[in-house]
């Protein structure tokens, strides 16, 4: 008898759908909290505060003085407390689990920003219940301001803003609503983020979102991820991935990178080296510009492999916006891996410290991805049908 041939190994898909999409949100909020407490300093005045790199959850800067310390009171930053990224993205999910589909710039209008002025939540930073407008920066209030208040047409409320990661920093729900298909989640970003924001800041939203979705996709790989964002990312934004991609690979450890890495954003960075001081020119439009925080993020997670504590910490001891940058890689490497690659100890941690649930946002999400794609999956057949009987007709 002829001996049975071998059955042909079929390649591992990985983490489930589910598992994703936890593993994203909750590493997204652990990296924010993460890097909260040294947000705006740099590598030396880390390395100098606490005698070492970060390793873990810290305490504020200013230990006790956290209340009154400039510049950054009366926010208490550090202890496992998560930032305005994490209530941003915990915002959109809300928006989701609402519309239940696909958003744009008028789910903005619609949703978002009754969220952010009529619906009090935990502020952690705050230690105090209040409406997210309280907690999140200038650049954020503006959506308020120009939808609430101005009555601007939602796809173009974003011109005249700051130009800064402020609405790529909460879109990895985007991205795994759009789950593997990198191009649909960087279309519905930049809708969205239109509401937002302009020129690369707009961009960035998109290209962190395609990164999320395809960090999802069976067999992605750190190094697949960044080729998904190069092949949609314009301008400033496209040169800025390429340069830092460049320079991670040639580099294994995130000490050996921090120099190198910022190095290589400079030239394409409007805030200029003195992250407290901008220059004249930062946050403007600009076609040769590119936000800071997505390519470090990528370049990270090449130099960490995609495993969570060396991409994370990495981006947490660059400093500089690093709560937004951690957020980033923590969602990007949460999406390749599944929740098993975020430290439970640490989740454990931010979510007891953060007095927030860091799955429920994830199980909504969940839901509405399903449902996305079966809506999405009936559109297609409907153009289908209707295409068919086009080309029929002409025939």
């Amino acid at each position: 008898m002829a001996p049975t041939p071998p059955t042909p190994l079929v390649p591992s898909p990985g983490p489930s759908l589910d598992d994703r999409i936890t593993g994203s949100l909750v590493g997204a909020a652990v990296g924010d909290a993460l890097g909260g407490p040294v947000e705006g300093y740099t590598p030396d005045q880390i390395l100098e505060r606490h005698g070492g790199r970060i390793t873990g959850v810290v305490g504020p800067w200013n230990g006790d003085a956290w209340r009154t310390a400039r510049p950054i009171a009366p926010y208490h930053k550090g202890d496992g407390h998560v930032t305005d990224d994490t209530l941003m993205t915990h915002a959109l999910i809300r928006v989701y689990g609402k519309v239940r589909d696909h958003l744009d710039a008028y789910a903005v209008a619609d949703h978002l920003v009754p969220e952010l002025v009529g619906s009090p939540v935990w502020i952690p930073e705050l230690e105090a219940e209040a409406l997210p407008l309280q907690r999140i920066f200038l650049a954020e209030k503006w959506i308020v301001a120009r939808l609430h208040y101005g009555h601007v047409d939602p796809r173009e409320a974003g011109n005249g803003n700051i130009v800064n990661c402020g609405a790529a920093m909460y879109m990895a729900p985007v991205g795994l609503v759009n789950a593997a298909n990198p191009a649909a989640a960087y279309a519905e970003a930049l809708d969205v983020a239109g509401a937002h924001q302009s020129s690369y800041g707009r961009e960035a939203a998109g290209v962190f979102a395609a990164a999320v979705a395809a960090a999802c996709a069976p067999g992605a790989t750190p190094g697949s991820v960044v080729d998904a964002a190069l092949r949609l990312a314009k301008d400033g934004t496209a040169a800025a991935i390429e340069a830092v991609a460049e320079t991670a690979g040639r580099h294994t450890d995130f000490e050996s990178a921090l120099v190198p890495l910022r190095a290589a954003v400079a030239p394409f960075d409007s805030v200029g080296p003195d992250y407290r001081a901008p220059s004249l020119g930062a946050r403007r439009p600009s076609r040769l510009h590119a936000i800071e925080e997505l390519p470090v993020a990528l370049g990270m997670l090449l130099v960490g492999a995609g495993d969570y504590r060396r991409t994370v910490l990495g981006a947490v001891n660059y400093g500089r916006d690093c709560d937004s940058i951690a957020t980033m890689a923590g969602a990007i490497v949460g999406a390749l891996r599944g929740e098993a690659a975020v430290p439970a100890d640490w989740a454990k941690q931010v979510a007891e410290a953060s007095r927030l649930d860091l799955h429920a946002p994830a199980g909504v999400l969940a839901e509405v991805a399903r449902e996305v794609f079966a809506h999405d999956a009936r559109r297609r057949r409907a153009h289908e049908s209707a295409y068919a009987a086009l080309t029929d007709a002409a025939r």
